[in-house]
């Protein structure tokens, strides 16, 4: 009898692993995918030249909502999509969010064709711990002593790259804190807005500013969209589709993943931009910015291990919990 019991008992948990496993394989594909999609950015940017980046941003603004609205159109969700006009809380909260992604977007086209890829990915080693910088800031959050020497570590790293660069790295900090600020908003609004029609609003709030800079791209540089030939006007088409898989990605990702797997993930994306100003665009890092980003990377590993040791502690305590039960 007691053998029966515990036979028919194992056979449910073998099933429930089985897809639980799956579920996870899944979501390290989306993870991945969306990071280094995210990480050859720089690549495709420079592929659009010479479309200045005020050029870029707005037809990436422009060809995002078009993107965004054949999305809701397939999955039949404009009806969602309206429910989120009528709260205004969630319209002006998007309005915010999209002002800080049009900061980012451009500082980091901006970077992209002016040759300052690896500061712009500088800029996302350091997002993390500008993250939990804000959570103690604007939350009063409280943190962990390793997080606290790993916010420290990253401040000596910023003087050691300023130093290095003969001033502040400001394309790395504006990425950082305006990426930061970014996720501090979208947290607020928690998950009563998805990825596409987050996108979607943010878009449509920037879509008056895409116009004007296009007009006056137009005024002064020119517009290069269909002039140029017809595979670089199919590349700026295409930015709304290389702007919205990433999201779409990630936020498949975070559903199927555990916060550390998405922790550790995320440095994907910087570690290829670097790679990519590096070892393909060739630029230049004297001896004190390898030091900078040495330093930096030291922050990262220190956060790193203290998410696992914080993850493996209340994976313990959960296991504690449950056996206290039975």
């Amino acid at each position: 009898m007691i053998s029966g019991v515990s036979q028919s008992a194992a056979e449910p948990t073998a099933s429930v692993e089985k897809p639980l496993s799956e579920h996870r394989r899944s979501g390290l594909i989306y993870a991945i995918s969306a990071y280094v999609l995210w990480g050859i950015l720089p690549i495709y940017f420079l592929s659009l030249v010479p479309a200045s980046a005020f050029e870029i941003v707005a037809w990436r603004v422009l060809f995002s909502l078009v993107f965004c609205a054949i999305l809701i159109t397939v999955t039949r969700k404009w009806r969602v999509f309206g429910a989120l006009l009528t709260n205004k809380r969630v319209v002006f909260t998007m309005g915010i969010a999209g002002a800080l992604i049009y900061v980012n977007w451009q500082t980091y086209v901006l970077a992209a064709v002016s040759g300052h890829v690896v500061e712009a990915a500088l800029g996302y080693f350091i997002n993390p711990i500008v993250t939990i910088f804000l959570g103690v800031l604007v939350q009063r959050e409280k943190l962990r002593v390793a997080q606290w020497v790993a916010v420290g570590v990253s401040i000596v790293a910023v003087v050691v790259l300023t130093i290095g660069y003969g001033s502040l790295p400001w394309i790395a900090l504006v990425l950082a804190f305006s990426f930061g600020f970014y996720g501090l908003i979208k947290k607020r609004v928690g998950g009563s807005v998805d990825a596409v029609s987050g996108l979607t609003l943010e878009t449509l709030w920037l879509t008056p500013v895409a116009i004007i800079q296009l007009i006056v791209v137009g005024a002064t540089v020119g517009i290069t969209f269909g002039t140029i030939s017809v595979w670089h006007t199919v590349l700026l088409a295409s930015a709304g589709v290389i702007t919205a898989v990433p999201l779409l990605f990630f936020a498949a990702a975070s559903r199927r993943l555990p916060l550390v797997y998405m922790g550790f993930i995320q440095y994907f994306a910087p570690f290829i931009q670097f790679i990519v100003g590096v070892a393909l665009l060739h630029e230049a890092m004297p001896p004190e910015r390898w030091v900078g980003f040495g330093i930096v990377w030291l922050a990262l590993l220190i956060l790193t291990v203290d998410m696992i040791v914080g993850a493996r502690a209340g994976r313990r305590e959960v296991e504690l919990d449950v056996a206290a039960v039975e």
